[in-house]
């Protein structure tokens, strides 16, 4: 039986069905949102590896429960309690990713909002698009790879829209071989779907990461440049004029 990770109190915001504000709008300061978006996008690449490996320990553990049933006509009932177990912790993993791509892609929906210089910057990323268009592409081509595996084994996604949803109807699948192993092959399934799609969204956290950065310093340099201008300017040396000369006007 696997155990899903704490999730990190930022992007747990993020996954809100009701759309309310994320942490990133919530900071009126801009430098404070620099801050945080710096620091939250190691904690975050960290935590999708941690998702990865979750799913690929669910997926291990679901192929072990495959053959048991291979030689077997059903689990027992504590055996497939452990199975219930994980296939919930695999609900959380595909939820847990949306929350991820919400967060990340809401972020740079503010910073484009905030800073013109940032949205110039990202108009030169290949064909155009923001990393929020990116993020909502993938988290609907998640979406809808989830939804299509459900209805390959004629289940709906209706049925695992939550925790108690998904409890349920394995609850119901477990009533037969038949039940169990479609539950256990479905699950297994999309296991190995989301570590393929884990990992393209650790490159996509990573890359906007590297992107903000890059323009972070490029914006940093600049205004140094800038600044140091004006110091010259305002602090140049006033030449005197020198003795016996008059001040007067030449036409």
């Amino acid at each position: 039986m696997c155990a899903i990770p704490a999730a990190d109190p930022t992007i747990a915001s993020a996954g809100s069905a009701t759309g309310a504000a994320t942490e990133w709008t919530q900071l009126a300061n801009n430098a404070e949102l620099i801050n945080l978006l710096q620091k939250s996008g190691v904690q975050i690449e960290n935590q999708i590896k941690q998702i990865t490996q979750l799913a690929e320990q669910i997926q291990n553990q679901l192929r072990i429960y495959d053959n048991m049933l291979q030689n077997t006509a059903q689990l027992p009932k504590h055996v497939w309690g452990d199975v219930a177990a994980d296939l919930g912790a695999l609900q959380k993993v595909v939820t847990g990713g949306q929350a991820i791509a919400f967060s990340m892609g809401n972020a740079d929906d503010v910073l484009r909002q905030r800073f013109k210089s940032y949205a110039q910057f990202q108009s030169e990323l290949p064909e155009g698009e923001t990393f929020s268009s990116t993020y909502q592409s993938w988290s609907d081509t998640n979406r809808e790879t989830f939804a299509g595996t459900l209805r390959a084994a004629s289940l709906t996604s209706k049925q695992f829209d939550d925790e108690e949803a998904t409890m349920r109807s394995l609850r119901d699948l477990s009533e037969t071989s038949d039940g169990q192993m479609k539950a256990i092959q479905v699950g297994h399934q999309i296991a190995a779907e989301q570590v393929a799609q884990m990992q393209k969204l650790r490159g996509l956290v990573s890359q906007q990461m590297t992107m903000t950065a890059t323009w972070y310093q490029t914006s940093r340099t600049d205004r140094d440049l800038a600044q140091a201008r004006r110091e010259r300017f305002f602090n140049a040396p006033i030449n005197g004029i020198p003795p016996g000369q008059k001040m007067e006007p030449r036409w």
